[in-house]
């Protein structure tokens, strides 16, 4: 059987496939500031870029209904952690890349049919730094000598992807460790080719000079090489330094402070810096030399201030200072009975303890004074006081009553102040008498156990201390371990028991625990209570909307589920439909609101279900209509183009329909066509009798549209009693990316991605892509095309620009895809298979120098072979030329332009193809259409050959 009649086969049989639905399918392309794409050995592509250029990667998807795209990114070898950051689009853009920003990105398209779609390319992201040149010196005595010997290293370090390549110089000349025994230059065990250490040996006078380490990553990315100098002198020596400060300073808020870290010694002279752990300097510090002011510091300003000296000689030099700025809060108390006999109030004979405490930053810088009735209390055989009670929190000062007697009855006073500073001092009175000091007692009013409140409403739970002096404030918590206060603490505290919830939401709802603070009062059992907040809220409903499409005259049932409410008793159900009351039967308001009718022309619309309670009403929203479902694009072919005579192309518009049996018969669709918001095309497809199925491809073709404009194509179905919504997308003339063999591919560079092309990087310069739009005013006249074949302004080519800085000789070189060789067999006695290079060229000029075409076979080694030439000036005009190629293996085309003796000397080619068979020699002039030859003589239309790669696709997909 011939390939071609196979060929036809395939067609017939995959034609006769209906389900068009497809699993999802990826593809990733790269754009942006590429320094280099390649393979590595497992068959992975790496994109090498430099650090600061714009990485843009697309994921090119196919499969039907369209994917949704996906990126993802693990670590690379220079990210520290899972970046688990998603971007749902089809296009990753990065502007300045940075080097974490280097690793494995994935695009994942998933359509829900079959399996996702996954596609990996690695990032390797290029950088070098400028290098750190530190110097060490060692000096040892010697024994049995009577010198000392003084040795230096000069260690260099540097961060790079690749490794760096380091060189060191003496002045000007390059320092060889074989040529100069006093010398030695090696990298450190712990490191990994990014330090390099000279080793100069016992110091002699022409080691005193100026040293330079230059790094370099072999112009990778077009990164220079970089450098560092540093002058050795016999006074070199590390950095000392000395803070103006003690290690720690305290200041109290709105002062104002000076830190100063003096320079004591190091040459060359240090660079001094100032930073904060762990958090960066205040915005409002300033930095005058050596230095740090800070203005009217506040308690954010508090850390550790650190100050560091560099000049580049041994390890820096560090002091750092910890600035404390005071905060205080209120001054509390407390009274402890007698704990020993378990007391909870205070009785003659017995022990008592007064706790007096204030939170303080610093708080061992706070100074506790007690007086009693108004005298100084000092320590005695029945007042024993305490700086810091360990029974209590850090910084409490206790007074212990031992054995208490009538006459230690009094007013006992405690005084906080805090020495050096301008905060004034704290004072409470306690007064301790028989009469003055009694447990609390808590309740909750009458009715006050259990809180009603709608949602979005205001309430007070109340506890209240009946009885107790002194009257201690109440804490509020949840009685859930793991929920909050409103506040976002734990508790809250209210002098008065009485708790306010603002603006209630039904996640308040809960019980609430009030109980008796520790502190200013008894230190006894706590005393506490709980109120039940009840929040009422409308009902919650099932579904919120709904769209609910059926044929007409039939019967359609709408339920609404109740799934929640408070309170749980409903009071009305209603039903309306586009906002008019329908009137029926009360409905049972213990079942599932339910409402079944008929589907007419005359009740289509919106229906509500309004569910109340007496907290409010909810409601569903159904959408009910026989409206069809919309269109949708078939996406595995977002360019199906057929190239016409002329200037124009045709456009296959490709469509299913979704869930073509929910309504009513589908008889045809709307068709409108815009240019720029006018109508070009309007009018009706007629089906003519056959109703679209789910999954099936309708085609319909879109013609006289002009290259390369885009358009916008809205699509509406139509039934018998409606029509549909609108559905639009932009179609646009772009040639395709890539090939995988050759075949019917006419490239007229019309797409910036140039059909898969590509510039060489072996050569001078590039080949450019232009149209009569973009040309520069100022070109050299007389020479190079002034548009493209077709002699639109719009059309593009590829041209070689001869003008400065291009010398005679320069080649510019562009290669086609690699294609691979098809199945189909040469002619009879040969076992290579012929193929025909078609091509326009415009070579208009007096300096015209030489274009080239040559084969590029890859196998062990790629072989170039020049297979079409022609040299000089070829007229004013576009011209066609053929070659014969019978590659033996994998192939490019390569187009290749040489630079004449002076500036006129463009040479612009256009509308390249590469197709089965020998040329079919013909007289073309270079207006005519864009016609493709295959097996040699019957030109074939791009789209049908796309729809017969697809058919073929889809036959192998079902088998």
């Amino acid at each position: 059987m011939s390939a071609w009649l196979h060929a036809c086969l395939c067609m017939c049989v995959c034609v006769s496939m209906r389900s068009l639905t497809a699993p999802a399918n990826a593809q990733i392309v790269h754009s942006g500031a590429a320094c280099n794409v390649k393979d590595d050995n497992i068959s992975e592509r790496i994109y090498t870029i430099k650090e600061g250029d714009t990485l843009v990667l697309q994921c090119i998807v196919k499969g039907h209904p369209r994917p949704q795209v996906r990126w993802t990114k693990t670590a690379g070898s220079a990210s520290d952690k899972f970046q688990e950051t998603s971007i749902y689009n089809e296009t990753l853009r990065i502007e300045g890349i940075q080097r974490v920003q280097g690793g494995r990105y994935y695009c994942k398209a998933d359509n829900g049919v079959g399996v996702a779609a996954i596609k990996s390319i690695r990032v390797d992201v290029q950088y070098l730094d400028t290098p750190v040149l530190t110097v060490h010196q060692t000096i040892s005595d010697v024994r049995g000598s009577y010198y000392q010997e003084k040795t230096v290293f000069l260690r260099c370090t540097v961060n790079s992807n690749p490794p760096a390549r380091f060189i060191w110089k003496r002045g000007n000349m390059l320092i060889e460790q074989s040529k100069d025994n006093g010398v030695d230059i090696y990298e450190p065990l712990y490191t990994q080719g990014e330090t390099k250490v000279l080793k100069l040996k016992n110091l002699r006078p022409k080691d005193f000079a100026d040293y330079t380490c230059q790094v370099s990553v072999r112009n990778v990315c077009n990164i220079e090489d970089m450098s560092v100098t540093f002058r050795l002198t016999n006074a070199t020596s590390p950095p000392m330094i000395r803070l103006s400060v003690n290690d720690t300073v305290v200041v109290d808020p709105g002062q104002d402070v000076l830190l100063t870290c003096e320079v004591m010694a190091g040459f060359p002279l240090p660079t001094v810096t100032w930073s904060r752990y762990p958090s960066p300097l205040p915005l409002s510090a300033q930095v005058r030399g050596p230095t740090l002011i800070l203005r009217a510091v506040t308690p954010a300003d508090a850390g550790f201030y650190n100050c560091t000296a560099v000049n580049n000689v041994g390890n820096p030099a560090r002091k750092n200072a910890n600035l404390v700025v005071r905060t205080m809060g209120n001054l509390t108390f407390q009274i402890t009975p007698d704990s020993n006999k378990d007391s909870e109030t205070i009785q003659m004979g017995r022990d008592l303890k007064l706790s007096c405490h204030v939170d303080a930053t610093p708080q061992d810088k706070v100074n506790y004074t007690w007086y009693k009735n108004g005298a100084p209390v000092f320590n005695s055989d029945s007042l024993i006081l305490l700086r810091s009670d360990p029974d209590m929190a850090p910084g409490t000062s206790s007074l212990e009553i031992v054995d208490m007697k009538f006459r230690d009855l009094a007013t006992y006073s405690c005084v906080a102040n805090f020495p050096g500073s301008r905060v004034p001092e704290l004072r409470v009175d306690v007064n301790i008498s028989q009469n003055s000091v009694s447990p609390p007692v808590l309740s909750v009013p009458p009715g006050g156990q259990v809180v009603s409140v709608r949602e979005g409403g205001n309430v007070d739970l109340v506890c209240l201390v009946v009885d107790g002096k002194p009257r201690p404030p109440i804490l509020w918590s949840r009685t859930e371990k793991d929920l909050l206060m409103p506040s976002g603490t734990t508790t809250m505290e209210t002098p008065d028991g009485r708790l306010r919830l603002k603006s209630v939401s039904r996640d308040m709802m809960g019980v609430y625990r009030c109980q008796t603070a520790p502190y200013n009062g008894l230190n006894i059992k706590r005393r506490e209570a709980q109120v039940q907040l009840n929040v009422q809220y409308p009902p919650i409903l099932d579904p919120v909307f709904q769209d609910t499409r059926c044929r007409n005259y039939q019967m359609v049932t709408l339920r609404c589920t109740v799934m929640r409410t408070n309170p749980p008793r409903l009071t009305d159900i209603r039903w309306f439909r586009n906002g008019d009351f329908i009137r029926m039967p009360m409905p049972d308001l213990k079942e599932t609101p339910e409402l079944k009718f008929k589907l007419e022309p005359t009740n289509n619309g919106s229906y509500e279900c309004r569910v109340s309670n007496s907290a409010g009403t909810s409601t569903c929203t159904f959408n009910v209509s026989a409206q069809p479902y919309n269109a949708e694009f078939y996406f595995d072919t977002p360019n199906p183009v057929r190239i016409l005579k002329g200037n124009n192309y045709s456009y296959n518009l490709q469509w299913t329909q979704k869930d073509p049996e929910a309504t009513d018969r589908i008889i045809g669709y709307w068709i409108n066509v815009q240019k720029n918001k006018q109508n070009l095309l309007s009018k009706q497809i007629d089906l003519k009798g056959k109703e679209p199925e789910k999954g099936v491809l309708i085609s319909y073709t879109i013609s006289d549209l002009r290259i390369p404009l885009s358009y916008e194509v809205r699509l509406a179905p139509i039934t018998t009693y409606s029509t549909g919504d609108y559905v639009s997308r932009i179609i646009q003339y772009s040639e395709p990316y890539t090939y995988p063999r050759p075949s019917d591919h006419v490239c007229g560079f019309e797409d910036d991605r140039i059909c898969g092309f590509s510039q060489s990087r072996s050569d001078v310069f590039d080949w450019t892509r232009q149209n009569h739009l973009t040309q520069n005013p100022k070109r050299s006249a007389n020479t190079g095309p002034e548009t493209d074949r077709s002699g639109t302004k719009e059309g593009y080519y590829m041209y070689i620009e001869a003008s400065r800085p291009r010398v005679e000789g320069d080649k510019a070189r562009l290669l086609s895809p690699l294609f691979n060789l098809t199945s189909v067999r040469g002619p009879k006695g040969s076992s290579r298979i012929p193929y025909c290079v078609s091509f326009y060229y415009h070579m208009k000029g007096k300096h015209i120098g030489t274009l080239n075409v040559l084969l590029r076979v890859r196998g062990i080694a790629a072989v170039d072979t020049v297979v079409w030439s022609i040299s000089g000036h070829q007229g004013p005009d576009w011209k066609k030329a053929f070659c014969d190629i019978s590659p033996s293996g994998p192939f490019q085309i390569v187009f290749e332009g040489i630079r004449g003796p002076s500036f006129e000397g463009d040479i612009a080619i256009d509308d390249v193809s590469i197709t089965i068979g020998k040329c079919k020699q013909e007289n073309t002039v270079a207006s005519a259409g864009k016609t493709v030859l295959i097996g040699g003589s019957h030109p074939l239309p791009l789209a049908s050959w796309l729809t017969f790669g697809l058919s073929c696709f889809m036959l192998l997909l079902y088998r």
